[in-house]
């Protein structure tokens, strides 16, 4: 369409004054295998430049992005245009903004890192703790 213009690759640094021209982040995946398991990053980027996210029904955007009221899910073309005509009619936008910050203040790649050894060592600490039980059991 004439009024769509691609703009090439943009370098990190250029990308926040890109999203302070936006007045709403749509994310309209297909629904299918290639995008059932995926975790789309553009997400939480999206939400901590302070723009509305509407994207398709993707679990890892609903949960916990949509369940904790920060994006909206949109099943069908007209579902989009709701949820766009919704996020910039917006009343409470500075609400809405604390809630986003408020959520993704702990949400970094260093938190999650960290959660991920977390549950590693657990599972660790079981299956040793499982294996000296065997071991003591077998000399009783």
């Amino acid at each position: 369409l004439p009024n769509i213009y691609y703009l090439g690759s943009k370098s990190y640094a250029e990308l926040p004054a890109y999203l302070a021209g936006w007045n709403v982040a749509m994310m309209p995946f297909a629904l299918n295998e290639s995008t059932r398991y995926i975790s789309p990053t553009k997400t939480p980027e999206y939400l901590a430049g302070g723009v509305p996210v509407i994207s398709t029904a993707i679990q890892d955007v609903i949960d916990p992005y949509e369940k904790n009221g920060l994006v909206y899910i949109g099943h069908s073309p007209q579902d989009f245009i709701e949820g766009i005509e919704q996020q910039l009619n917006r009343k409470a936008r500075k609400k809405w903004l604390h809630t986003v910050d408020s959520f993704l203040e702990n949400n970094s790649w260093d938190n999650t890192a960290d959660k991920m050894l977390e549950r590693i060592r657990q599972q660790l600490q079981k299956k040793n703790k499982s294996k000296f039980q065997k071991k003591e059991n077998a000399y009783v």
